[in-house]
């Protein structure tokens, strides 16, 4: 009895093509991961930068509400008062800061007339 050599053959995939596979996925995991995370730190940073907006909008709301100058320092608790009851996700309760969410920095506040600042650096400025 003959036996023919093409029909007692398993087909799969050999060594070479799964090493194939594998190179190109890392290749394209290679040029997608720094995308990645280049994406996510834009975002905290556009966040951060949202966040500062918001809080120098409550600053000015929260000076004219009490009559305040360009000169008047600004706290974190002057601030998160009823009037702004907006930024109360924004404000941590035990220290009285602001959180940054890039970094885990907090926010800087001085006179009515400056803008908030980052403390995590330059790169977020109103």
């Amino acid at each position: 009895m003959k036996t023919n050599l093409n029909q007692s053959r398993r087909s799969g995939f050999t060594l070479v093509e799964i090493m194939i596979v594998v190179a190109i996925i890392g290749l394209l995991a290679a040029i997608a991961i720094p995308n990645f995370v280049k994406a996510r730190t834009q975002a905290q940073t556009n966040a951060c930068i949202a966040n500062m907006k918001q809080i120098q909008g409550a600053i000015e709301q929260w000076a004219l509400e009490n009559k305040k100058g360009s000169t008047s320092a600004v706290t974190a608790a002057d601030i998160s008062g009823d009037a702004t009851k907006h930024l109360k996700q924004l404000v941590n309760g035990t220290t009285g800061g602001i959180t940054c969410p890039t970094a885990g920095g907090t926010y800087v506040l001085a006179t009515v007339a400056d803008n908030p600042t980052c403390s995590t650096g330059g790169l977020h400025t109103l």
